[in-house]
């Protein structure tokens, strides 16, 4: 008898390991498991997006558009797989903004494949800027090396290409950074004055994580973030 019940003691063990796993730590105000899932807060948006093929299960909660986080359990395959995000409307064209900056603070895995990184889009989704913070595994920017630059506050390997429905500019920290403040618009300026851009309207500054694995389930904290313009 006791035998027989073995493969059901097992199977409930795992199941409520599992549930542990899957829900956030702490009693989150927002959280879904739901791959579009979306919650607005303090004129910004906190979405789950799990986006790319061959996803695993991911889970977003959020006490507010500044804290936040994921817990995800995407294959040790190649390909993003989500960009859990919180993001911040501007609305303004470069030259009309007198500033715009932003700050974050996160606490990240130290395995798996991913970027802690700003994706900021400009005319709409014409332009995609990509401020890598930091990077873990086997993850790389689309394009090639066009030089190195200090601007913004920080010094990036710049890296210009497409992904064949925009255009894409990424900037990759060339040391990692868990929290720190960045001048976007001295970015964009960069951007401009090179030609690679014109006077574009800033749409939308997006923080969070770009998944590419995290097998066996990781966390992913958004301690503090926010966007400040004028």
């Amino acid at each position: 008898m006791i035998k027989a019940l073995r493969p059901v003691v097992a199977l409930v063990t795992l199941l409520a390991a599992t549930a542990v796993a899957v829900l956030p730590a702490n009693a989150a105000t927002w959280e879904s498991s739901d791959k579009w899932g979306t919650w607005s807060n303090g004129g910004y948006t906190v979405r789950n997006d799990v986006w790319g093929g061959g996803a695993g299960p991911q889970t977003i909660w959020a006490n507010s558009y500044s804290n936040w986080g994921v817990w995800a359990n995407h294959p040790n395959t190649g390909g993003v797989k989500s960009y859990p995000h919180s993001a911040k409307a501007i609305g303004k064209r470069i030259s009309a903004l007198g500033t715009l900056r932003s700050s974050f603070n996160v606490n990240r895995p130290g395995s798996g494949a991913y970027a802690t990184a700003y994706d900021i889009w400009a005319d709409g989704h014409a332009y995609e800027i990509m401020l890598w913070m930091n990077k873990q595994g086997a993850v790389g920017a689309i394009g090639s090396k066009q030089t190195s630059a200090t601007v913004g506050g920080h010094t990036w390997d710049v890296y210009k290409g497409s992904n064949g429905s925009n255009q894409v500019f990424s900037f990759l920290r060339t040391s990692n950074t868990n929290s720190g403040t960045v001048d976007i618009k001295a970015v964009m300026n960069w951007i401009k004055n090179r030609g690679w851009i014109g006077d574009a309207t800033m749409t939308e500054v997006q923080f969070g994580f770009e998944i590419t694995s995290s097998s066996g389930g990781m966390n992913f904290t958004s301690n503090s973030y926010s966007v400040t313009s004028s």
